[in-house]
């Protein structure tokens, strides 16, 4: 009798221990990307066997109907900073109502302008040592010059979306963290004319697994596409010593 009681009194004890451990064994915390998150991968490959691409490009995801916006606050401050007559960086990627700013540190005059959607403006002549700032507050892609120097050349892509990835040439693009749900895949490359890239837009579909897209055919861009002054005219060379 002792013996069957002992018996069921250790079983008890093993039973109680168990679900001690169960419940202070760590669980996967549902907020976390790790189990409530998903990836998409896809690469860009030339249009044309042999090419290579040599120009930046940017995927960014969309949400459709029914798939929650994330927020995408600005961190920090933004600059494309104007020196031996260029811009860097070439490409910045910020979110809607972001504030760039444009130093001059050249020994000389710039003139920044923009004719696209993505933002238009004209900061007008400004000398060496000074900044002028744009906000920009709509989405979309802003080619940027300088209406002194036509080799001059940047690009800001605004975006309400923190969902997207910049590739390096010859690397694939892996945009991590996504929340599932459906979403509308977008692509820019520099120097492929909006309406091709428009046809490369397509709907993905994210779950808790990793999406695969595989190669995404392109076509060949430009890094310094051809462009007329902010008046609509050729350019005007102008003595160093003066600009």
């Amino acid at each position: 009798m002792m013996t069957r009681l002992l018996s069921r009194w250790m079983l008890c004890l093993a039973v109680l221990a168990a679900s001690v451990a169960s419940a202070q064994a760590p669980r996967p915390d549902s907020n976390s990307p790790e189990s409530n998150s998903g990836e998409v991968h896809l690469r860009l490959v030339p249009a044309q066997t042999g090419k290579h691409r040599a120009v930046p490009a940017v995927v960014w995801l969309e949400p459709q109907a029914g798939t929650p916006l994330l927020a995408f606050p600005a961190h920090g401050r933004y600059t494309l900073l104007q020196k031996n007559r260029m811009f860097t960086p070439h490409l910045q990627v910020i979110p809607v109502g972001s504030v760039v700013q444009f130093p001059n540190a050249d020994p000389f005059f710039h003139n920044v302008f923009s004719l696209f959607d993505g933002r238009r403006f004209d900061l007008g002549l400004y000398e060496a040592g000074s900044s002028r700032s744009v906000t920009f507050s709509r989405e979309g892609v802003s080619y940027i010059f300088c209406n002194i120097h036509p080799e001059m050349s940047a690009v800001v892509l605004t975006l309400s979306t923190p969902l997207y990835a910049v590739e390096t040439v010859g690397e694939a693009f892996v945009l991590r963290d996504v929340p599932p749900g459906d979403y509308k895949l977008n692509l820019w490359v520099e120097g492929v004319p909006q309406p091709t890239l428009d046809s490369l837009q397509r709907h993905v579909h994210v779950s808790f697994r990793p999406v695969d897209l595989g190669d995404v055919s392109v076509p060949a861009g430009k890094t310094s596409p051809e462009h007329s002054n902010k008046f609509g005219g050729n350019y005007d060379r102008q003595p160093d010593s003066t600009y």
